[in-house]
């Protein structure tokens, strides 16, 4: 049986101070408790960044990790294994760690040896499905996880199915505040009525309900001030400056009450936060999100004996009920009026309400906490599994798989211009006289969207990016026919009056995932008024693989509107027409769309299988399946590696499958498609089908030479019988990063792969 005395070395994991958030509050304080409670235990912290950002830490923080550096995320795994930690604290919250819904931070914990033990700072009733897997692999890698409320730790039963006797409830650590409103007088506001409300600003914390409120209460009792103390939260800077301080001043002063309001914008050190509690007679936290679990600032106040009004988000009714509290509705400045007069009019009753809440938190202060930390601590150490270690022992430093590359946009930024992405390369020079084409910028927007939906690295670079090549796919657009053009010379004179089937339906498969994945509004707007305009000439199109791209791009639409009718039918229409095809032409030895396997052959079957899927189709599905499987079989070489059908004769029924050229597009094609098999599947077969298709960008083809150059971040162009291509055009690099993006957003693949060949120099 593990004891406390088994604990030598602690390390926490999350944001710290002088970092400005609440989970840098919360860990630095947890921090300080922990070693009180443990004075000779090694008590140290593993730092988050945002990204682009260092702070000045204390020397108990001896790594740090910038949020977007998945390698940053092994080098600490490396770190904390080295070090020998016994016990590894994590503060999550999907925010804080890279990756789409925080998923680098997996990476980290996948590697450790040592027992985590996870404190849930935001659960969510309704997650998207990224964010369920990444809390549900959370959930499987710690030991213990540690909720705030009992609403938390229902929410991880019924939710996700995480058995009770996982899960320890703490609350919230709060400090010392003493009783009593000595410091008015040190803050201006001896005399004064004080309301005060405290924390990082953003637009969903309601303040400006209760300034409204304010007109009212000051009518009843003039002397009345309201502080509100806190700086806006870094992220909201970032996006959207200070626009919604800013708005709150000016209600404010609309309303004539700006003489009776005071705003701190600054971070407050905890003695500086004291000081206000102490001072404070009414503390209202007005937010807007019903389901937040948990509240620091809620938890300061009710510990400090405050008269507490909230609106009844998930921690404020259970921290406030028993009377220890006001809960008010949303959005209602009125209730908010009157619960704070009648607060102001019956000493009697409010200083019951604020013994009651006072009582309750001594069970919260940071010692305590502390205490209970300990203890699930020196539990984790007793439950930890013979799992965590073989598994560890298996998979050491030196026998660790090369994993995948990064993403590198080097040479995606090489090729890209004021214009948008250009055609082709000598070796990694662009060729301007070849100009741009659609299609490559219909790729290039697509993969600037998935990027940013999985997380990117660099989000800033991504978005411009991304809005530079919209807007070439928007240029290209011509509202008299409903069609898209294609080429585009480097004089910027468009070279034909619309551009091919095939172009179009890229361009629809573009539009549609900035429709339903971009985050930026603006981008989302013009991506859907284009992609309606382009839709009333998809029936006329008599191209199976523009049917394909149509049918993908609609998916990914319908990820944002699910239900829109129109779009819907349509899909159905393609997908019974691809459907079709299949049926007419296919045989028992020939389980194909047509008499011939051209090009982007994969995105046939993967058409079929997204939609099938989604449309409920069974047939569909089995028909996509079906061709995929004999696909991925023809495209296999003498030596097992993945060898596609060459572009120079492609392969007639009845006849022999060229061997050369090999293109980078259709190894990325088959990549996605097999992904998306197993997706949907669930056979574990096609994850290894996606691994073998996609490392012949890593040397496994006939000429066993790399076509990704890791020196610039290109592609080159193909495989020749004799040679590789040494050009990096874009499609052959926008075919490689497609295909890699998609493999790292693929959890359930990325540490499966066996190690990799090293690129030869």
């Amino acid at each position: 049986m593990t004891s406390q005395s088994e604990l030598q070395r602690v390390a926490l994991l999350g944001n710290h101070l002088p970092r400005h958030c609440g989970i840098a509050t919360f860990t630095s304080h947890l921090a300080d408790a922990l070693a009180q409670a443990l004075p000779a235990v090694d008590t140290f912290v593993v730092a988050m960044n945002d990204a682009g950002r260092r702070h000045a830490y204390p020397s108990r923080v001896r790594f740090e990790i910038s949020e977007r550096d998945s390698d940053g995320y092994r080098r600490a795994a490396d770190f904390l294994n080295v070090n020998r930690v016994d016990v590894l604290a994590v503060q999550h919250e999907y925010g804080i760690f890279g990756g789409k819904a925080g998923a680098h931070l997996l990476t980290l914990l996948r590697e450790l040896r040592m027992p985590i033990v996870t404190t849930l700072h935001t659960i969510l009733s309704e997650p998207n499905p990224s964010q369920r897997a990444v809390l549900d692999e959370l959930s499987s890698l710690s030991e213990r996880l540690v909720v705030m409320s009992e609403s938390g730790a229902d929410l991880l039963m019924r939710g996700h199915g995480i058995a009770a006797d996982h899960i320890d409830l703490i609350p919230h650590g709060i400090p010392h505040v003493p009783r009593g409103n000595g410091s008015k007088d040190r803050l201006g506001v001896e005399g004064k009525t004080v309301i005060l409300t405290f924390g990082l600003l953003s637009p969903d914390k309601g303040i400006e309900y209760v300034i409204d409120a304010l007109p009212a209460i000051l009518s009843v009792h003039p002397e009345t001030v309201y502080i509100v103390l806190g700086a806006t939260h870094p992220h909201v800077v970032q996006r959207h400056g200070e626009e919604y301080r800013l708005m709150l001043e000016a209600r404010a002063q609309q309303l004539g009450v700006g003489g009776s309001m005071v705003f701190h914008n600054r971070f407050v050190s905890q003695d500086e936060l004291t000081e206000f509690l102490s001072a404070a007679d009414i503390y209202i936290t007005p937010y807007l999100q019903p389901e937040q679990i948990t509240s620091g600032t809620l938890a300061y106040a009710v510990g400090a004996g405050k008269a507490v009004i909230s609106t009844p988000y998930i921690y404020a009714r259970e921290l406030l009920a028993e009377g220890r509290g006001l809960l008010v509705p949303w959005r209602d400045s009125g209730a908010i009026a009157r619960e704070v007069i009648d607060l102001m009019s019956h000493d009697v009753e409010c200083q019951a309400m604020c013994a009651r809440a006072a009582a309750h938190g001594v069970g919260m202060t940071w010692p305590s906490v502390a205490a209970r930390y300990v203890a699930t601590f020196v539990r984790a150490r007793a439950e930890a599994t013979e799992r965590r270690r073989s598994s560890f022992r298996a998979r050491t430093l030196a026998s660790r798989p090369a994993g995948l590359p990064e993403i590198d946009l080097r040479h995606v930024r090489a090729m890209t211009d004021d214009t948008g992405m250009l055609q082709h390369a000598a070796f990694n020079i662009p060729r301007y006289e070849d100009g741009y084409c659609l299609d490559d910028n219909a790729r290039a927007l697509l993969l600037m969207t998935l990027m940013d939906d999985a997380g990117a690295d660099d989000p800033g670079l991504g978005q411009s990016l991304a809005s530079r090549y919209l807007a070439f796919v928007s240029h290209a657009f011509e509202p008299n026919s409903g069609r898209f053009r294609n080429f585009l010379s480097y004089s910027r004179q468009w070279l034909e009056p619309h551009g091919s089937e095939d172009s179009h339906g890229r361009a629809l498969w573009a539009l549609g995932a900035v429709v339903g994945r971009a985050g930026d509004p603006g981008r989302q707007s013009l991506a859907g008024a284009l992609f309606h305009a382009a839709l009333p000439i998809v029936p006329t199109l008599t191209s199976p693989r523009s049917w394909a791209y149509v049918l993908l791009g609609i998916d990914e639409y319908l990820r944002a509107f699910e239900g829109d009718s129109g779009v819907e039918s349509l899909r159905a229409e393609m997908a019974e027409r691809l459907l079709g095809l299949f049926q007419r032409t296919s045989r028992p030895d020939w389980p194909w769309f047509e008499d011939s396997v051209t090009y982007c052959n994969a995105r046939l079957p993967q058409a079929l299988i997204v939609s099938g899927s989604r449309m409920h189709r069974e047939d569909m599905v089995e028909a996509g399946l079906r061709s995929l499987a004999w696909l991925v079989s023809l495209q296999v070489s003498a030596d097992g590696h993945f060898a596609a059908i060459g572009s120079n004769g492609f392969y007639r029924r009845g006849a022999s499958p060229a061997t050369f050229d090999q293109q980078p597009v259709e190894a990325c094609v088959t990549t996605s498609a097999c992904l998306e098999a197993f997706r949907v599947s669930h056979a574990a077969h096609w994850t290894d089908q996606g691994w073998h298709a996609f490392n012949w960008f890593l040397g496994q083809n006939d000429h066993h030479q790399w076509l990704y150059d890791a020196s610039t971040g290109g592609c080159r162009d193909g495989l020749h019988p004799d040679r590789t291509n040494q050009n990096q055009g874009a499609e052959a690099t926008l075919s490689f990063l497609l295909a890699l993006c998609e493999m790292r957003a693929t959890r359930p693949f990325v540490h499966a792969n066996p190690a990799l060949a090293v690129e030869p120099a």
